[in-house]
């Protein structure tokens, strides 16, 4: 490589790292947040906007190139009159859910709250007229759910974030210019609102930085801003980079960590230390899509449950809310089918870390105390893992608490599962570290 190109991608690594807040010493009420993040394990997303009265996802303003102009007409068909924050809250606490993170405004740049930065809101722009957050915020108190907020970097609406990224290229004004700090200040004013308006929040969850990866998105002011005003709030980042200083967890969009198996995804060497949240979908799409009708199984759901669990991470599952104000049938049955299951495994996945088995296409383990859980996801009457020789002298089915056999040799551990101890989604053996 020449030394030219060589100090461009160095200089251009300093830009995007030197951006966080280097002075930043977490709070005693954020360490004390990111341990009960780390406890939670499992978080209900919520992708809801004016896009979702065109049933085409959240994306379809840039999908469809449709022009601002154009855009500001869906304000005008959005008033979803069966929204009932009660119910939403109730059916996340009933599926095992531990928190929410909530949409407040998407790439389309249409804030679902009441802002004074801008009126293009669900309160000044809408039929509904009502602060959706606040009641969401509201909800949340009442039945001990914590509640983040998402909050979209990239904007195709607004003036000031002109010219366009990566993304928004077929929308009619992409060559106007903007005032970048002004843009920057917009953010600031609305995140100020959002973290003074709603009471305590568990954090914000950005997005969209990588339409503009190397832009400086001041987040040595945004941080500290948020951290001013709410020491606990836990900040997070889907840049799908390594960690900014300032950050308090790190997010995996659609992939277990370290995979990448989206192509866009975080590298296995930029994993960092700090609390992880992996987030996918129940069908294809975030947004309220009509034609997605792929929605996964229970089976699927509960065993990427399960990898999230032992990766360490939580999961956030996703809904994207029709235009009515209602979560799709299939989608809060999906939740309430983990909810079952939680009910009789959540022992074994609240409150775990990654256990001493690094995660297999099969098998994962999670760890509470020094109780080791060891997750079997086939349908083999025997496993052998390797390199694993656990400190114990008995294994025991979790669920009935009959002894399971199993034998260390020199290359790992061979364990036999008799065929009425299988579960189908995943058969669950503990054992009790034992001390040397």
């Amino acid at each position: 490589m020449k030394k030219p190109i060589l100090f461009i991608l160095m200089l251009i690594h300093f830009v995007v790292f030197a951006q966080g807040d280097e002075d930043y010493i977490p709070a005693k009420e954020n360490l004390e947040a990111r341990e009960w993040f780390q406890h939670a394990k499992f978080g209900m997303f919520i992708h809801w906007g004016v896009y979702s009265v065109l049933g085409d996802g959240e994306w379809v303003m840039n999908n469809q190139n449709i022009s601002k102009e154009n855009y500001e007409k869906l304000p005008g068909f959005f008033n979803p009159i069966n929204f009932d924050a009660t119910e939403w809250v109730k059916m996340a606490k009933n599926s095992g859910v531990k928190y929410i993170t909530v949409t407040t405004r998407h790439h389309d740049g249409f804030s679902m709250f009441n802002t004074e930065a801008s009126s293009y809101n669900i309160v000044d722009a809408t039929p509904f007229g009502r602060d959706v957050i606040k009641e969401l915020a509201e909800a949340c108190r009442a039945n001990d759910i914590k509640l983040f907020f998402y909050y979209s970097l990239l904007d195709w609406y607004h003036k000031d974030y002109y010219p366009l990224g990566r993304t928004g290229n077929g929308i009619a004004d992409k060559n106007t210019t903007g005032n970048w700090k002004d843009y920057i200040a917009f953010m600031k004013q609305q995140l100020t609102e959002l973290l003074t308006n709603y009471g305590e929040i568990g954090g914000i969850w950005f997005d969209g930085h990588w339409d503009k990866k190397n832009t400086n998105w001041h987040y040595d002011e945004i941080y500290e801003l948020i951290h001013e005003l709410q020491p606990q709030a836990l900040i997070g980042n889907n840049h799908h980079i390594a960690p900014i200083m300032g950050e308090d967890f790190q997010m995996f969009e659609r992939d277990l960590p370290g995979y990448n198996t989206t192509g866009f995804g975080t590298a296995k060497e930029n994993i960092g230390e700090l609390p992880k949240e992996i987030c996918e979908t129940i069908n294809g799409s975030w947004g309220f899509n009509l034609q997605d009708s792929k929605h996964k199984s229970q089976k699927e759901l509960v065993r990427y449950l399960i990898k999230s669990a032992g990766f360490g991470s939580n999961l956030l599952l996703n809904v994207g809310p029709m235009p009515n104000g209602e979560i799709q049938k299939e989608h809060q049955e999906s939740f309430l089918e983990i909810g079952d299951w939680l009910e009789t495994y959540g022992e074994a996945i609240y409150g775990t870390r990654q256990g001493p088995l690094a995660p297999r296409e099969n098998m994962v383990s999670t760890l509470k105390d020094n109780e080791v859980f060891l997750w079997l996801l086939g349908d083999n009457d025997t496993y052998f893992i390797e390199d694993f020789f656990p400190k114990t002298k008995t294994m025991v089915h979790w669920k009935d608490g009959s002894t399971i056999n199993f034998q260390k040799t020199k290359f790992g551990t061979f364990i036999e599962i008799p065929e009425a101890k299988k579960n189908g989604i995943a058969t669950l053996v503990s054992y009790k570290i034992e001390k040397d």
